[in-house]
């Protein structure tokens, strides 16, 4: 959507008010992105909602966002670090797994979150004009606050097991904000796609589940062949939970060929994405 200052003006007392024409973007080169910096208050208040939201009436609270990652590390170490005897590069089970839940869950997380955000803010998206976007931008962003809460559980553990990490620990932010920009790039297309088709929303659990053991959460990428490393490494999130580790658990080998293919598998999700999702976001308030 683009928004055209026209010539015309209209008179409101002694304030004379701009007019200003809204439509469809004309061209699929029309990203129009800095309308999302001329918004980000509207930004702030979607994130802020979202996570009000998540937590109103819960007896728990935020304590959630550590009691889920929790279990899950116990429940991985059991079965699959005692009774799989799967390696976990001579480092704790339980750290070595902890350690890819985190990512892990901020993406799932805000995945589910932007792929329905959309069709759960329909109200608002067929009475006023704001950028799209914003919409599963904040159900993305609004994720960091559960990982945030989640990575004091993972410094505990490290603490726990003596695991220090090492310089490496500089590129963290790097590989959270590949993590949201994963997660984004994905739930443009199927936030886009779940306005038209609600099937989206019944399948992305199945999806994230089978993508999950795609992913090198509860095992070591180093099981999987050298000849296969870069076809693996179009699963985004290889580079992102080998990234972590390496930053996180002072392993001396840095991540590699996976992690480029990785990083250009997100670049051409998230550039096909913004093309697609601008180009049919002129139908949402029509179709939702």
């Amino acid at each position: 959507m683009t928004a055209t200052p026209v010539s015309a003006a209209t008179t409101l007392g002694d304030t004379t008010l701009p007019v200003v024409h809204i439509g469809p973007a004309r061209s699929w080169a029309s990203l129009n992105l800095t309308e999302l910096v001329e918004y980000r208050e509207l930004l702030y208040f979607l994130v802020w909602r979202d996570i009000k939201v998540r937590y109103k009436q819960t007896a728990l609270g935020v304590l959630w966002a550590l009691l889920q990652p929790l279990f899950m590390m116990l429940v991985f170490t059991l079965f699959f670090g005692r009774l799989g005897k799967l390696p976990s590069d001579g480092l704790p089970y339980s750290v070595f797994t902890l350690c890819a839940l985190l990512p892990w869950q901020l993406f799932s997380h805000a995945l589910t979150e932007s792929s329905n955000s959309l069709v759960a803010n329909e109200r608002l998206i067929s009475k006023v004009y704001f950028p799209r976007l914003l919409v599963p931008l904040a159900a993305v962003v609004g994720g960091l606050a559960d990982f945030g809460v989640a990575f004091l559980l993972l410094l505990a553990v490290m603490v726990f097991y003596g695991v220090t990490p090492g310089i490496a620990v500089l590129a963290l932010p790097l590989l959270v904000l590949f993590a949201i920009a994963t997660a984004f790039a994905v739930g443009l297309w199927l936030s886009a796609l779940n306005v038209q088709y609600r099937d989206v929303r019944y399948t992305l659990v199945f999806a994230t589940q089978l993508w999950m053991f795609a992913t090198p959460v509860a095992y070591s990428a180093s099981l999987v062949p050298e000849g296969w490393r870069a076809l693996y490494g179009l699963n985004p999130m290889v580079g992102v939970v080998e990234g972590f580790r390496w930053a996180l658990l002072n392993r001396s080998t840095a991540p590699g060929s996976e992690i480029l293919v990785s990083i250009a598998a997100v670049a051409a999700l998230l550039v096909s994405g913004l093309y697609y999702f601008r180009r049919v976001e002129r139908t949402f308030a029509d179709v939702i």
